[in-house]
C-alpha cells in the first residue's frame, strides 16, 4: 500500500485540545467480533428463503430517506464539557420522534421522526470525560480529571458555570495528552475506557436498528486537523455490525487522513467494509481539497483511487455553515453568500476559501482530469448536523444550535443583545467573549455564523442499512439545509418532453439514463438531456427556482455557470440572463410570516445544455431555493422583542443540492475503448 501513516512529534490545537501520533503500532485493532466481547444479543432472525416474505420489500423505483450522520452524545469530551449527558440509546430515541431535554433543561424535540441516524463520537479520548467526572472510578483520583468532578451535576448547569467549562475544555484534552505521553496515565485504562464506550454505542445501534423502518449505523468522527488549524475532521460510517474494530482509529494513532484510510483498507481486507465523510470544510483553511497530499507531494493515481475508495462523499453543509462555495470563489452566482462561516473551526482566524468548498474542489478534479491524473474529488452530497447534544436542530423558528449551555439561549447565540448584568459578568469572567455591533453588546462568537442543520438524504430501495449504504456508496445521496425536500436528478440520451408527463417517469429514467452521482459517458455529438424534480417539503415555504450548476474544463481552465431550469407558478427563465423572474415572495419580519401566494409545491424540468460540447469534462448538480423566510437569528430577535442583529442575514433561502452527474469527454471514452 503506497501511503503509510506519516509520524510527526507535535500535532497542534484542534477546538482547544493537543493531540499528536503514536510511535508504534497499534497494541489491537483486530476486528471486534474476533474479541469475543459483544454485549449484545445475536440477531434474531438469519435471511433465508422461507423467511424473506417478511423483510422490507424493495421500491426499484427508489424511496427519499432523511437522516443525519453527525451527532455527539456524552462519550464526546466535548460534548460533555458543554453540559450533555445524553447517552447514544437517548439519541436514537429523539431520532425517532422522542423529546429530549437540552442540557439547558428545555425540551428538544423534532419537526417529524428522520428515517436514519448515526451517533459519531470523537474517537479521540472517546468516554475519558464521564468517566473523569464521576468520582467512583479510578479514571476519576487522576488529578488530571480533578476539574470535571461532578461537572454536569444537576445543579452546576448556570451561568457560573459557564467560564469553568470552557477552562476545562481547553485543558482536559491537552493534559490527557500529556499524561498518555508521559505515563502519568495508564494507558491500558484510558483504553479500557474507550472500549467500553465503542461497545456501548454499538450496542445502541444494534437496539434501535428496525429494518424497514428506521435505520442505525455504527459509526464515529476522526479528529484531525492540519498544523494551521485547518478542519480535516472525518465521520467513519460502517456498513454493518457483524464484524467491527476492536476501538476505533483516532488522531491519536495518526493524525494524516492517508492513515485512516490505510487503516480502512486494512480493515476491508478483513472484511469489514467502512467510508468515511469529511466535513465542514469550510473551516478547513484551504486543506480539505488541496492540490497536494499530506507530505506535500504531488497527487498521483494511487492517492486519488484511496481517497475515491473510502471517501465517496462530503458533508455539504450543518450547523457550521454550509461549505457549497464562497463568493470569492463564485461571483457570478447571486446565492453564493449562504451561511458563510468563515472561521477555522473554534477560532476568529479567517479560513481560506480556495480548497474549502465544495464546487471548488469539483473543479479542481476536473483540472486533474486534464493532467491525466485521476479525479481524487468526485464525491456525493449529504448534510447533518454535527449537534453535541445528541439532538438535530434543522428548524429555523425552533433553533437551539449545537454546543448545549455554551449556546443555550438567544443571548449566549449572540443573536440578542446582552443584558447589562449579564454584560458585566461576561466581560469580568470572559471578556474576550463579549463585542459591540450597533451600538449593543452581544455574546461575541462564531455561533451567529451558525445555521439550523443540514440533513443527509439517500433515494434507496428500502430503509435498511444495506439498501442507504448502497445509496451511499453509488453517490445517489443529495443534502438540504434542514426542510424535507425531495430532489431527483437524471441525465440520459434517449429522454424527450413526453417524460415529464409519464406515469413511469422514475423508472424509464433509471432505464434509460444515469441518475446523481453517476458518470455519462459522451455519445459522439449527440447532447444529454437532463431531468431535474424537486417536491417541496409541506411543512416548510413552496418553492422558488431549480438550477443546475455546471463547471467544465476548457483550454487549461475550469469555469461555472448556473441555470435556472424551472420558476414557480410556471414563469419561464429569461434566455439571455437564464434567471427566473422575481416570484414576489416576500417575509414580514415583524412576524416571520411569509407569503403564501407564491411559489409551487413542485418543479420539474427537461433541459439541454446550451454550451454542450461533446470533447469537454463537465459536472452538472441540481440546486432547488426555497422562497425567503425568517432565519433563526431573527426568529430569536422576535421572539425577545428586539430588532434582529444588524449585521446577520434577515432571512434565508432553505435550498437542496443533488449530488453531481459527471460528464466523461468522447476522448477518455474512445481510450477506454
Amino acid at each position: 500500500m503506497r501511503h503509510r501513516i506519516a509520524r510527526l512529534t507535535i500535532a497542534g490545537l484542534l477546538l482547544g485540545l493537543w493531540a499528536c501520533e503514536r510511535s508504534e503500532p497499534l497494541d489491537d485493532m483486530s476486528p471486534l467480533a474476533d474479541s469475543g466481547d459483544r454485549r449484545f444479543p445475536e440477531r434474531a432472525l438469519e435471511i433465508s428463503d422461507d423467511i424473506v416474505e417478511i423483510w422490507p420489500k424493495r421500491n426499484p423505483d427508489r424511496n427519499a430517506y432523511f437522516g443525519d450522520l453527525h451527532v455527539h452524545t456524552t462519550y464526546s469530551f466535548d460534548a460533555f464539557s458543554f453540559g450533555t449527558t445524553a447517552t447514544p440509546s437517548d439519541a436514537y430515541r429523539y431520532a425517532l420522534g422522542e423529546p429530549l431535554e437540552h442540557p439547558a433543561g428545555f425540551e428538544m424535540k423534532l419537526r417529524e421522526p428522520l428515517d436514519f441516524y448515526a451517533v459519531t463520537d470523537h474517537a479521540l479520548f472517546l468516554g475519558l470525560a464521564p468517566e473523569a467526572a464521576d468520582t467512583s472510578t479510578e479514571f476519576s483520583k487522576l488529578e488530571v480529571s480533578q476539574p470535571l468532578h461532578d461537572l454536569n451535576a444537576p445543579d452546576n448547569k448556570g451561568l457560573l458555570s459557564l467560564a469553568p467549562r470552557l477552562r476545562t475544555f481547553g485543558t482536559f484534552a491537552p493534559k490527557v495528552l500529556t499524561g498518555l505521553l508521559d505515563g502519568s496515565i495508564d494507558q491500558p485504562m484510558a483504553t479500557r475506557i474507550t472500549r467500553t464506550a465503542w461497545l456501548d454505542i454499538i450496542d445502541a445501534a444494534e437496539r434501535f436498528n428496525d429494518p424497514g423502518r428506521f435505520t442505525t449505523f455504527v459509526a464515529y468522527e476522526y479528529t484531525s486537523s492540519s498544523n494551521d488549524r485547518g478542519n480535516l475532521h472525518r465521520n467513519v460510517i460502517f456498513k454493518d455490525s457483524d464484524r467491527l474494530p476492536a476501538e476505533p482509529f483516532s488522531r491519536f494513532h495518526s493524525q494524516n487522513p492517508e492513515g485512516l484510510w490505510d487503516w480502512m483498507d486494512g480493515l476491508r481486507e478483513q472484511g469489514i467494509e467502512s467510508l468515511a465523510i469529511p466535513h465542514n470544510s469550510n473551516g478547513s483553511n484551504g486543506q480539505m481539497f488541496k492540490l497536494v497530499d499530506w507530505a506535500g507531494d504531488p497527487m498521483d493515481d494511487d492517492y486519488a483511487v484511496q481517497r475515491l475508495r473510502n471517501e465517496p462523499l462530503m458533508e455539504i453543509t450543518q450547523v457550521k455553515g454550509t461549505s457549497e462555495t464562497h463568493p470569492a470563489l463564485s461571483d457570478t452566482d447571486e446565492w453564493a453568500n449562504f451561511e458563510i462561516m468563515p472561521y477555522r473551526v473554534a477560532t476568529f482566524l479567517p479560513s481560506e476559501p480556495a480548497g474549502s468548498y465544495a464546487r471548488d474542489a469539483l473543479r479542481r478534479g476536473l483540472d486533474f482530469e486534464e493532467a491525466g491524473i485521476v479525479n481524487p474529488y468526485k464525491f456525493g452530497f449529504i448534510g447533518s448536523s454535527d449537534t453535541h447534544t445528541g439532538a438535530t436542530s434543522d428548524d429555523e423558528s425552533n433553533f437551539f444550535s449545537k454546543i448545549g449551555l455554551l449556546d443555550a439561549t438567544p443571548e449566549l447565540r449572540g443573536s440578542v443583545p446582552l443584558p447589562l448584568w449579564q454584560s458585566l459578568f461576561m466581560r469580568i469572567m470572559t471578556p474576550d467573549q463579549v463585542g459591540e455591533v450597533g451600538g449593543e453588546t452581544y455574546t461575541r462568537s462564531p455561533t451567529p455564523t451558525f445555521g439550523a442543520a443540514g440533513l443527509a438524504a439517500v433515494w434507496a430501495e428500502a430503509n435498511t442499512r444495506e439498501a442507504i449504504y448502497e445509496a451511499f456508496r453509488r453517490k445517489e445521496t443529495f443534502a438540504t439545509s434542514g426542510p424535507r425536500i425531495r430532489l431527483r436528478f437524471f441525465a440520459g440520451y434517449d429522454f424527450d418532453e413526453s417524460l415529464l408527463d409519464d406515469s413511469d417517469v422514475i423508472s424509464e429514467a433509471y432505464g434509460r439514463g444515469v441518475s446523481m452521482g453517476s458518470d455519462l459517458d459522451a455519445s459522439g455529438d449527440s447532447a444529454p438531456s437532463f431531468l431535474a424534480w424537486a417536491i417541496r417539503d409541506p411543512l416548510s415555504a413552496p418553492l422558488q427556482r431549480l438550477q443546475i450548476v455546471k463547471g467544465w474544463s476548457e483550454g487549461g481552465e475550469t469555469f461555472e455557470r448556473i441555470y435556472d431550469v424551472a420558476c414557480s407558478e410556471g414563469a419561464r427563465p429569461d434566455r439571455e440572463t437564464q434567471r427566473c423572474p422575481d416570484n414576489g415572495a416576500r417575509v414580514d419580519l415583524a412576524d416571520c410570516s411569509y407569503s403564501t401566494d407564491s411559489g409551487s409545491p413542485e418543479l420539474k424540468a427537461l433541459w439541454n445544455d446550451p454550451g454542450f460540447d461533446p470533447e469537454q469534462r463537465a459536472f452538472y448538480y441540481v440546486r432547488v431555493l426555497e422562497n425567503p423566510t425568517c432565519r433563526w437569528s431573527t426568529w430569536d430577535a422576535n421572539r425577545s422583542g428586539v430588532e434582529p442583529r444588524s449585521d446577520l442575514q434577515p432571512t434565508i433561502q432553505e435550498r437542496a443540492w443533488s449530488s453531481p452527474i459527471w460528464l466523461v469527454p468522447a476522448v477518455d471514452t474512445a481510450s477506454a475503448e
